[in-house]
């Protein structure tokens, strides 16, 4: 049951991330990186939706283990 709750803390941030990736990639690629230029770069569609795809497909993999972990805790 610990481990429940302890993994359910350490998502969370993950989860904010994750959604916040999503639904702003460019901010999200460019996080820490504005330095680097003189003028606001331009990125390319297909890397603003790879990020939003990987940025999903994460979403659902960590929702994936998340269950796989509350399932073995509690039905095993």
């Amino acid at each position: 049951m610990e481990e429940v709750f302890l993994a359910f803390i350490l998502m969370i941030p993950l989860y904010v991330i994750f959604i916040w990736t999503y639904f702003d990639p460019e901010e999200s690629i460019l996080f820490g990186k504005r330095w680097m230029y003189k003028e606001e770069p331009e990125l390319s569609e297909g890397v603003i939706r790879y990020t939003e795809i990987a940025s999903m497909v994460s979403i659902i993999f960590l929702t994936v283990i998340f269950g796989v972990l509350i399932y073995t805790n509690f039905f095993d």
